[in-house]
């Protein structure tokens, strides 16, 4: 009989292969499963499971700096931005407003009919297009985003004849309300 000390362990044997203690340098685990829930399936250990703590839903923060086009407010008269939680759906707008631009183009639609939903630069813009265009153009494709909270970029895909062509148009929540700050017929 051999008595082998290691450490604190006294280890009693008489064949030789397990006289020494055995020596663990590496252990690998690897996960079974990838679900951060399994340590709960236990009925047991599910009443101590953790509580998701509930986040309140945050207000999005506005980065949007209005387009003044060069001009010069006081700052009780600047324009101000508004959230597009406060405003109404911009698709059924956009929607409405390309169609009524593309009959103000073909010369069908009083110009006046957009005046209220574009700064005055795009609505200069949209007059002196007026008209020009020989036939009315078919809306085929609307693509509205959303890349900050107030602003809306939209591109509408329109067929003249045999030619296509699409319109770029960009939407800002002003004042508490959407307003057209660029339209551009591509």
């Amino acid at each position: 009989m051999r008595v082998v000390y290691a450490g604190n362990c006294v280890h009693m044997t008489t064949h030789p292969e397990y006289a020494l203690p055995a020596v663990i340098t590496h252990i690998d685990l690897t996960p079974i499963s990838s679900d951060p829930n399994e340590d709960y399936l236990h009925p047991v250990l599910e009443i101590f499971r953790p509580r998701e703590e509930i986040q309140p839903p945050r207000k999005p923060k506005l980065y949007l700096i209005p387009s003044t086009f060069g001009e010069e407010f006081e700052t009780e008269f600047a324009p101000e931005p508004t959230s597009a939680a406060d405003l109404p759906d911009i698709k059924q707008l956009v929607q409405k407003f390309i169609y009524n631009v593309v009959e103000i183009w073909a010369g069908r639609r009083s110009v006046n009919q957009v005046q209220s939903l574009c700064h005055y630069k795009v609505f200069v813009e949209i007059q002196r297009v007026a008209g020009t265009h020989k036939e009315i153009g078919r809306v085929r494709k609307l693509r509205v985003t959303e890349p900050l909270d107030g602003i809306s970029e939209s591109t509408v895909t329109i067929r003249f004849g045999d030619r296509l062509r699409v319109a770029a148009i960009r939407f800002e929540g002003q004042d508490k309300r959407w307003l057209c700050t660029a339209l551009t017929l591509i």
